[in-house]
């Protein structure tokens, strides 16, 4: 860092990013777990508060690493000595870290200029919030191994041996196979072995259910069929797959002289789907998983944010594997529920245009992540830059798959051919619709 550089972040003073310490003390300590819990950050020591150059000697060094060392678990910034109008300072450079720091026993974190100290409950929320206490592999007060489902674990057992060659044989005792599995914990049932093999988790956690909904038209306004699941996630998954497939549309044409039957969606990709919301849920929100099923698209709606640092633009391209459960994660590897590379997503992408149909929308809707198939690519801020003779006829569209020239007029109370025919036209421009055939028996369909 320049002389120029230092100077300029003097000028500027305090901020987020930037420290002043005038003297080597407890201070600086607080400064650096400071940045090192919430962003990168610059101390400068041998500065004022008001910006005025102190110094400090330079044998202090040792000083300012020993102070950095005593933070829990040690910070390594690095120090640099520089000259700025004939007083020596040290720029010391702390980076982010993956770890939640504290100094003599109370953790910081930056907030504006300031250094903030964080109570109890926001050290435990800060560090769910880094990943370093994971809610699935704490103790689940109150249960034992009577809340277990005996029979459900052989077969897990049994699907794990054949699916990833586990080596644990399905007669073995329960307590013997939920430590091998790791949901015992100081001898006590952990949250994801209650969720897993529990005979009725909903005991201890009422949210963890999955709502499944059958709407009639593309509002959530009516619905023909509703069920709520309960029981294991295990089930719960494989109750909400069977679930679309009783509600969507099944084809069946002669290929050949065979018979190929295909699902209206790729039931892979839903299946994949409901499995990450079942998996990587934030099982303390006590919102519950929904799979909402319209004439146009399914939805799949989680419970909670994405797992930091995951965003909704990585979901489409390649991203590492974050598991928000891991102990709920590495179960459901082991019968080849999830495949924990990160590939998911890109899975439901491939599968749903190799299905013919367009990519799913993956949004982050008040603060959940909601997966939609859709059978076209028009969403619903697409239909609003219509007019409403257009709106109508879109929806039109979804109901019959394809309008005329002449039904679109019959559809409005009074419309002109040159009229409808230049809403068409404008429809098209805009990739909504395309036409098929000729003038004489020309027909538009949605894209």
């Amino acid at each position: 860092m320049n002389e120029n550089k230092i100077k300029n972040l003097i000028k500027e003073g305090e901020s987020q990013k930037v420290e002043f310490k005038s003297k080597i003390n407890d201070g600086l300590g607080k400064s650096i777990c400071s940045f090192a819990n919430t962003n990168n950050g610059v101390v400068l020591v041998g500065v004022g508060d008001n910006g005025k150059i102190i110094g400090v000697p330079k044998k202090y060094e040792r000083d300012i690493a020993n102070i950095a060392h005593s933070c829990k678990p040690s910070t390594y910034p690095e120090v640099i000595s520089a000259e700025i109008e004939g007083e020596n300072i040290f720029i010391v450079q702390v980076k982010k870290s993956d770890n939640l720091h504290s100094f003599k026993n109370i953790a910081y974190r930056r907030i504006s200029s300031h250094n903030k100290p964080l109570s109890p409950e926001e050290v435990i929320a800060f560090a769910k919030d880094i990943g370093k206490i994971k809610w699935d592999n704490q103790i689940c007060a109150g249960a034992s191994l009577d809340n277990i489902d005996e029979e459900k674990i052989k077969w897990f057992l049994r699907k794990a041996k054949y699916e990833r060659n586990f080596d644990v044989e399905p007669e073995t005792p329960i307590k013997e196979a939920l430590e091998r599995l790791e949901l015992i914990k100081d001898g006590k049932l952990t949250n994801a072995g209650v969720l897993l093999f529990g005979k009725n988790p909903q005991k201890f956690f009422l949210q963890a259910e999955t709502r499944c909904a059958k709407f009639k038209g593309i509002e959530p306004l009516e619905f023909i069929d509703m069920k709520v699941f309960s029981g294991n996630i295990i089930n719960q998954r494989n109750d909400a797959v069977e679930f679309v497939k009783e509600h969507i549309k099944l084809h069946a044409k002669i290929v050949d002289t065979e018979r190929v039957e295909k699902w209206e969606y790729p039931i892979e990709a839903v299946r994949e789907a409901i499995t990450n919301a079942v998996c990587h849920r934030d099982y303390e929100v006590s919102s519950h998983i929904q799979i909402r099923i319209f004439d146009d698209r399914v939805e799949v709606w989680g419970c909670g944010s994405l797992p930091k640092p995951l965003t909704i633009k990585d979901l489409k391209k390649k991203h590492k594997s974050v598991l928000r459960n891991h102990l709920i994660g590495k179960c459901f590897f082991l019968i080849k529920f999830i495949e924990e590379w990160g590939t998911g997503t890109n899975r439901i992408i491939e599968q749903c245009l190799k299905h013919g149909l367009p990519e799913p929308l993956f949004e982050n809707i008040t603060d959940s992540l909601v997966i939609t198939f859709r059978k076209y690519r028009i969403s619903k801020e697409d239909v609003e830059k219509f007019n409403e003779r257009q709106k109508k006829a879109i929806q039109f569209l979804k109901e019959h798959k394809k309008i005329t020239l002449k039904d679109y007029r019959n559809i409005q109370t009074t419309l002109t051919e040159k009229t409808a025919y230049r809403d068409l036209i404008d429809m098209e421009e805009k990739s909504i619709i395309r036409s098929v055939g000729e003038k004489k028996g020309r027909y538009y369909i949605l894209i």
